[in-house]
């Protein structure tokens, strides 16, 4: 299966632009966008979420959100994978990463993975 993403709300608007611009065919939502969940959504819903919806995790959010996955795999839960932005780099430079994971790797081999990108 092809990997799908998911964007934290956090991220700036323009990364799933920039990530579309490489590969239109990418399955890329954000957080808040039609059918994803509601702006504001607590870190554990977001987790049920990616369960779910079968969605890798983009985000910058490494204050909360480790807490609240190691609960989430406590309780037996798991995820299609978190990616983990590097500070300091370029929306272009976190687009071409996607675009590369898109490219290269099925949905599965990134399964309760948590990385950092670029890597």
């Amino acid at each position: 299966m092809k990997v799908r993403f998911l964007l934290d709300e956090n991220l700036p608007h323009r990364l799933k632009d920039a990530v579309l611009r490489l590969q239109p065919d990418i399955d890329i939502l954000r957080v808040g966008d039609f059918g994803t969940p509601a702006l504001g959504i607590l870190d554990p819903d977001v987790l049920n979420y990616l369960q779910l919806s079968r969605r890798i995790l983009v985000t910058d959010n490494r204050k909360s959100m480790p807490g609240h996955l190691e609960a989430h795999w406590s309780a037996g839960g798991h995820i299609w994978g978190l990616f983990w932005l590097r500070p300091g780099m370029t929306v272009g430079r976190w687009a071409e990463e996607l675009f590369l994971v898109w490219e290269t790797s099925d949905a599965e081999e990134w399964i309760d993975r948590l990385e950092w990108i670029p890597f």
